[in-house]
């Protein structure tokens, strides 16, 4: 067989191209692993450094530009991430991630008209996208806590396993005395987001919430609502006064609790779905109800003797915590009742 000499020369051409590029890509990819490696250790000036470099061999890059343009962010370089970021908020292959960078540039920079346009763009491209629900709301509450809850909620409707909505709606609704949706939010996103700053802070709003809750001798008739679900809920919760007459404890709310969950299941568990007393009869058929409910309001209670509660319940608290590693809590479409 004789070989046409331009078609040696294509291949040639072709296949050094190829390997050129596919070099040029795994060299992009070593300098974001370095530059993310900085990023943790929070030294952004060596994070920086290596992704301009990044960028300039991959001008087209979106994750390069997306990492780029955060760090200037965390530098509180703005103008510069903008600059870098700008360009592909118009490009077919832009994603949520790279809107929700570039509001928090807009926000930086104190260009908050432009942040709004950006989050509404961004929306309108993917109107499922939880972070933007969640940072758009939290731009404008300050001004209008209204609008923000209503896009809070719409988050949660439309991305119901992202934390931040449920964050967001569980302060909100505390402040604004609404009890069963302090509850029900804070508790969802505490199993969504278990080790963090703000999950101490919203254990502590539970806490309070059911200590105020059971203040009341009739837990309906002091919290009217159209709404059947939160009826459903309130007439769940009532009626268990006699057992909180030593107060509010894990314990407490361990009895408490499981009674509600027999009783929900009886009355509602087929009419209303709900992912998280789904994972409560979870932990009941496993024995590990009691540990849970330690976890969720015994550091808030009392650290002392919560500290010393995991102390000599080794075996249930490891339990827990592996049941928590292998069961990643996710809630489904479908389930929203607000």
């Amino acid at each position: 067989m004789k070989w046409n000499p331009t078609i040696i020369l294509f291949a040639f051409c072709f296949f050094a191209f190829s390997n050129n590029s596919f070099a040029q890509e795994e060299d992009v990819q070593k300098l974001q692993e370095n530059a993310r490696g900085f990023m943790m250790q929070g030294d952004y000036a060596n994070a920086s450094l290596i992704l301009i470099r990044a960028f300039k061999q991959a001008p087209n890059n979106l994750n390069v530009a997306k990492d780029l343009s955060f760090v200037f962010y965390l530098q509180k370089e703005n103008d510069k991430g903008l600059q870098i970021i700008g360009p592909f908020l118009d490009k077919k292959e832009v994603d949520d991630q790279a809107f929700q960078i570039a509001g928090n540039l807009y926000r930086g920079a104190q260009k908050f008209k432009d942040a709004e346009k950006n989050y509404k763009k961004g929306l309108k491209l993917f109107p499922k996208s939880g972070p933007l629900y969640n940072d758009y709301g939290e731009m404008i509450w300050p001004s209008n806590n209204e609008a923000a809850i209503q896009l809070w909620e719409k988050g949660i409707e439309e991305d119901p396993s992202f934390a931040g909505n449920y964050y967001n709606a569980s302060k909100h609704y505390y402040i604004q005395r609404n009890l069963v949706w302090t509850l029900l939010y804070g508790e969802n996103f505490i199993n969504l987001e278990s080790y963090t700053p703000r999950t101490t802070e919203i254990k502590n709003i539970l806490l309070n919430e059911y200590k105020r809750l059971f203040a009341e001798v009739d837990v309906v008739k002091e919290n009217p609502t159209k709404n059947k679900f939160e009826l459903a809920f309130l007439s769940s919760m009532n009626g268990y006064n006699s057992i909180v007459e030593n107060g509010i404890t894990p314990e407490t709310l361990t009895m408490i609790r499981t009674r509600f969950i027999l009783e929900w299941d009886l009355n509602y568990k087929d009419k209303y779905p709900f992912q998280l007393f789904k994972l409560h009869r979870q932990f009941l058929a496993n024995g590990l109800f009691p540990m849970y409910n330690y976890w969720m309001f015994g550091a808030a209670q009392n650290l002392t003797n919560y500290e010393s509660y995991i102390k000599n319940h080794p075996e249930e608290y490891n339990a827990f915590t592996q049941f928590q590693k292998e069961n990643f809590f996710k809630i489904p479409e479908g389930q929203y009742y607000h």
